[in-house]
C-alpha cells in the first residue's frame, strides 16, 4: 500500500521519520511521499530522512519557532492559519501514485494533537483517497495536561478521518526505562507492525507473488466504515537457506512434504492467535470488532493458504465478524515469519474511557486552579481598605 504521510507536531515526524528508515531497509516502498509539520523549528531540524524542503515550520508570527507549549487549542488554530502553507508542501505529492494519506501525531502534545485533525479535515475536503489517522497516547505517567489534549484530540481525531489507528503508550514504556529511550523503542515497534501491515501487495523486483494476495483494496475495506483500529503482532525466527528456500533435517520425501506443511499451517495458525490475544497497539477486548485483517509475511516457504484459511476462521469465530479478510506477503530476506492482525471497528476499549475519566478531572482540576489563582491574585493587588484607585 503506497502512503503519503504527514506527520504533525514532533512525535509525529519523528515517526514518519522511522518509517523512511524502515522502507530503506527493507525495500518496502510503503512511503510514497513525506511530510513533517511542527510550530517548534528544533524539532523539524532533528529529522534525518524528511526532505528539508518538506519539513513546514507553522505558526511563526505567534509562537517564533518555539512551539506552542502544549496548548493544543493554539496548535488547532496556527494549523488553520497555516493551512495554505501546509497545502503548498502537499501538492508537491504525486496524488495519482498513492492509495491513502496517512496523518501521524501524539495526541498529548500541543502542535500534533491540534493540528492533526485539521489537517486530516482538510484533506478529506479536497482530495478522494482515504485519509487515516496513527494516533498515539500518552502514558498515564506524562500528567494531566497531556491525558486532557489526548482526550479532547482523540474525540475530534477520529471523527475526521477514514479511521483512526491507534498506538497507547501505556501499553509499551517499560518500567525504569528512559523516556528518551523509550520513545526511540515505541516508535520502532510501531514502525514494525504498520510497516508490515501496509507492505502487503507492495512486491518489489524479484519478489514471490503472494500465494493468497492481500492488496491495498483489502486494507481500504478492512479499514472502511472509520471508527477505531487496533494492531497484533506476532513473530517468529525460522531457518532459511541462502536460495531463500526451507531448511529441513529431512532429505524430502513425500512424508516429510507433508510433515513441513502440517508445520507450517500449525505455526500460522498459532502466530495468528498470538497476534490476536498477544499486546495490541491499543488493548481491548477483541470480540465486537467490525472488521479485521489477517497478514502473514515471510520466506514463501514458510507460507501456505490453509493456514491462512484457518487463521482466519479463528479470528472469524473471536470476534464475531462476518468481515474477516486474509493473505500473505511473501518476503525473501529475512529470517522471520510475522503475523498481523488488524482489528477495525473496535468499541470494548477500556483504556479509552479510563483516559476521558482522567481528562475529565484534569479538566476540572483546571478550572478550579484557575479560579483559586484568580482570587489570589485579586487578593494580593486589592488593597484591605479600597483605598486605592487604579490608574484605569
Amino acid at each position: 500500500m503506497k502512503l503519503a504521510m504527514i506527520g504533525f507536531g514532533q512525535a509525529g515526524g519523528k515517526i514518519v521519520d522511522r518509517f523512511l528508515q524502515y522502507d530503506a531497509e527493507t525495500n518496502s516502498n510503503i512511503v510514497r511521499a513525506a511530510v513533517a509539520v511542527n510550530s517548534a523549528k528544533a524539532d523539524l531540524m532533528g529529522l534525518e530522512r524528511i526532505p528539508e524542503e518538506q519539513r513546514i515550520l507553522i505558526g511563526q508570527s505567534r509562537v517564533k519557532g518555539h512551539g506552542v507549549g502544549a496548548d493544543n487549542e493554539l496548535g488547532a488554530e496556527i494549523a488553520e492559519e497555516d493551512i495554505d502553507e501546509i497545502q503548498s508542501a502537499i501538492d508537491s505529492i504525486p496524488v495519482h501514485e498513492v492509495d491513502a494519506f496517512l496523518v501521524v501525531a501524539g495526541l498529548g502534545g500541543g502542535t500534533g494533537s491540534g493540528g492533526a485533525p485539521v489537517i486530516a479535515k482538510h484533506l478529506k475536503r479536497i482530495y478522494t483517497e482515504p485519509v487515516y489517522g496513527l494516533g498515539v497516547l500518552p502514558g498515564s505517567d506524562e500528567g494531566g495536561i497531556y491525558t486532557l489534549n489526548a482526550a479532547r484530540s482523540f474525540q475530534t481525531f477520529v471523527r475526521e478521518v477514514d479511521n483512526l489507528l491507534v498506538f497507547d503508550n501505556d501499553a509499551w514504556r517499560k518500567t525504569g526505562e528512559s523516556v528518551q529511550g523509550g520513545y526511540a523503542e515505541i516508535n520502532s515497534e510501531i514502525v514494525r507492525r504498520f510497516g508490515v501491515l501496509f507492505g502487503a501487495g507492495e512486491v518489489g523486483e524479484g519478489d514471490e507473488v503472494a500465494e493468497s494476495v492481500v492488496d491495498s483494496s483489502e486494507i481500504i475495506n478492512t479499514l472502511s466504515g472509520g471508527g477505531v483500529s487496533t494492531i497484533g503482532f506476532a513473530e517468529e525466527e525460522v531457518e532459511v537457506s541462502s536460495s531463500g528456500g526451507l531448511l529441513s533435517r529431512f532429505t524430502g520425501d513425500d512424508s516429510t512434504d507433508e510433515l513441513d506443511t502440517a508445520n507450517t499451517t500449525n505455526r500460522i495458525t498459532s502466530l495468528v492467535r498470538k497476534a490476536a490475544l498477544g499486546r495490541l497497539t491499543l488493548p481491548c477486548e477483541i470480540d465486537g470488532a467490525e472488521r479485521a485483517l489477517v497478514v502473514l509475511a515471510g520466506p514463501p516457504n514458510y507460507l501456505n493458504r490453509k493456514g491462512i484459511e484457518r487463521g482466519r476462521k479463528w479470528l472469524e469465530e473471536q470476534t464475531g465478524s462476518m468481515e474477516v479478510r486474509g493473505g500473505d506477503y511473501p518476503t525473501k530476506a529475512t529470517g522471520r515469519v510475522s503475523s498481523v492482525v488488524l482489528l477495525s471497528g473496535v468499541t470494548n476499549v477500556p483504556r479509552i474511557k479510563e483516559l476521558q475519566q482522567v481528562a475529565i478531572e484534569a479538566q476540572d482540576n483546571i478550572d478550579e486552579i484557575q479560579q483559586e489563582s484568580d482570587d489570589n491574585l485579586e487578593d494580593l493587588v486589592n488593597d484591605d481598605s479600597d483605598e486605592l484607585e487604579s490608574l484605569f
